[in-house]
């Protein structure tokens, strides 16, 4: 077995962080199948809303502790954001039958529907686990969502303890109002993050600028936190015995090397893991206990290196771009498990079209995303913005207080003023900023990069309850039309799904599929990113992931009207140059004999 440092004198909690699609959940179960080997017993809990844990272990998980029967010592929690609400409800409610109208029940529960609502019940379990010294595990490994929805996490203690202290109330008292009694329980929770003796923070990363980057803002928002004791992961390494003669290998290992040396001097010093890239997914038991082990040359135990794969279809990026584009103004909105490439999806879109002459508005709200660094400059005819969540919020709260406050007195507005400080608060804004862009896809094509699955659902479903609250107020027979309307609506809104070439991408895109048709919203066309079956690799392990990747593919042809498939690219897509490359870009079989075309 490899020897990891952040596993070195490990501490009862860990936190595992990082881009999307990093690999923080393969690492996260690895290192909870290695701890758990050596007589440790060791609790895996995912704080993410898309979690995956149970798909590598082969089971089912879910809201509750369940034991890893494969590994002795083991057990796992997914925090399941539904079933944390439905309970957390229930326990509001409850109380509250035998002396309340069944109408008012009603209004509660529908009070308690909201994201709001969702993050506190999420947030109270996480907060629960943190401060349980005397419990039965030895350590408690957290495989958390990427990286802004995990940084919201990790201020939330902080941020509840210093409103309930101040004596914070909130207009969503129903949500709140069992807070105050957790004070002690949040104040244990700030001291487990900020104790180096019992907290470490490991950032996982893959070998690029990107998430190298990534992780550096994460070290110093994380640092604020109290977060000292930090470790760097980089995984997915392509290994020193990568055939040099293959294009695509040679140019991925340059990349991967500049990447790796030239990453922020404050990630450079922190103590550093690397995880080479293996043949096949990192799926099953097995399999994880031999993450952190040397790839061994393919061919070996791996199986033969040469076998052939079959022809994939020719699915350009640039045939979808024409259909929306004969379709005039809409919105279109890139979603998808982080790290599946969503940012510079929606950067090629909006490239392309600005180039043929559109007005396009590129904007994110994903608290991770850095459009402007993916674009690289500026484009006629290209708007880019992101849904910043601090600026959300200011313009809010300046927005009520010129509203409301202004028909208060002193004691009115200190009030309204101390009620906006509610964390709440970020959940309502950022709603209304995506409202705002919702509406001027009325006008130019507005494309939208949005937050890792889980984030985005809960931004849908504020927008469902915010429909609902319109529906109920509205006189019968009036007109309206509700930002939930124009999702539902083909022709005004296009929802791409991107997912890359794997088991576990490919299952959680047809998850979202169908949390969307509930809503609803039908996807628009399917996006696989990344595709190394669709560049043509002779390195033997590379081939190896290319043949795995087939039936993936074929699978979504099967799930979708429609479907592109863009092929790894031998340099990251960054700038305008590239992004509008990667639309251009077409697929090619493994069986053909000739150079690859990203090259």
């Amino acid at each position: 077995m490899g020897e990891m440092k952040f596993l070195a004198g490990v501490p009862r909690f860990v936190f595992f962080t990082g881009k999307g699609g990093v690999g923080k959940t393969s690492v996260a179960c690895a290192a909870a199948v290695q701890l758990a080997r050596a007589g440790r017993r060791v609790l895996l809990v995912s704080t993410d809303p898309a979690s995956n844990v149970g798909q590598v272990f082969g089971m089912h998980i879910g809201n509750t502790v369940t034991p890893i029967d494969s590994v002795p010592g083991l057990w796992a929690l997914e925090i399941d954001p539904e079933q944390a609400v439905t309970a957390y409800r229930e326990r509001i409610i409850a109380p509250m039958r035998a002396v309340v109208p069944d109408s008012d029940i009603a209004a509660m529960a529908e009070q308690l529907s909201g994201s709001c609502t969702t993050e506190i019940a999420s947030f109270n379990e996480f907060t629960a686990l943190l401060s349980d010294e005397g419990g039965v595990y030895d350590h408690i490994l957290f495989d958390t969502a990427p990286t802004g929805h995990t940084i919201r996490l990790l201020q939330l203690p902080g941020n509840w303890s210093q409103f309930l202290t101040a004596g914070g109330e909130a207009s969503c008292l129903g949500p709140l109002s069992g807070l105050d009694k957790h004070k002690a329980v949040y104040a244990a929770a700030v001291a487990a993050l900020r104790d180096p003796l019992r907290t470490r923070l490991v950032l996982v990363a893959r070998p690029s600028r990107s998430a190298l980057t990534e992780i550096a803002r994460t070290r110093a928002e994380l640092e604020t936190v109290g977060l000292d004791d930090q470790y760097v992961l980089i995984n997915g390494v392509l290994p020193p015995t990568a055939d040099l003669n293959d294009p695509l290998a040679v140019a991925i290992a340059r990349r991967e090397q500049a990447a790796v040396a030239d990453m922020p001097a404050c990630v450079a010093q922190l103590p550093r893991d690397l995880v080479e890239l293996k043949a096949t997914n990192i799926v099953g038991v097995d399999a994880l206990a031999t993450l952190f082990d040397p790839t061994p040359p393919v061919g070996g135990e791996h199986g033969p290196a040469t076998e052939t794969t079959p022809a994939i279809a020719d699915a350009p990026l640039s045939v979808l771009i024409d259909d929306i584009e004969a379709g005039g103004p809409c919105l279109i909105m890139c979603m998808g498990k982080g790290g599946v490439g969503k940012t510079t999806v929606a950067g090629a879109v909006a490239v392309a079209l600005a180039q043929r002459g559109h007005d396009v508005h590129l904007s994110t709200t994903d608290p991770a995303a850095n459009l402007a660094e993916t674009v690289g400059g500026e484009l006629e005819h290209l708007q880019v913005s992101r849904i910043d969540p601090a600026r959300a919020v200011a313009d809010y709260r300046a927005r009520v207080m010129a509203a409301k406050g202004a028909k208060l007195d002193d004691a009115g507005r200190a009030a309204l003023t101390e009620d906006l400080q509610s964390p709440c608060t970020a959940e309502i804004a950022v709603f209304q900023a995506f409202s705002h862009v919702i509406a001027d896809s009325r006008h130019r094509f507005v494309v939208l990069d949005t937050a890792p699955t889980g984030h985005t659902l809960l931004l849908l479903d504020a927008t469902g309850s915010y429909h609902r609250d319109i529906v109920r107020q509205m006189a019968p027979g009036a007109r309206f039309i509700t930002p939930l309307m124009r999702l539902q609506d083909p022709a005004f809104t296009k929802v791409l799904l991107i997912t890359l070439p794997e088991t576990t991408p490919v299952l959680e895109a047809a998850e979202m599929q169908n949390d969307l048709e509930r809503a609803g919203i039908h996807p628009w066309a399917w996006i696989i990113n990344n595709s190394l079956a669709a560049a043509m690799p002779n390195d033997p392990l590379l081939r190896r992931r290319a043949a795995a990747e087939v039936g993936q593919i074929h699978t979504v042809a099967t799930m979708s009207d429609r479907y592109a498939a863009i092929p790894a690219m031998a340099d990251e897509p960054v700038g305008i140059p590239a992004l509008a490359a990667l639309a251009r870009s077409r697929s090619t079989s493994l069986d053909t004999p000739q150079s690859p075309q990203p090259l």
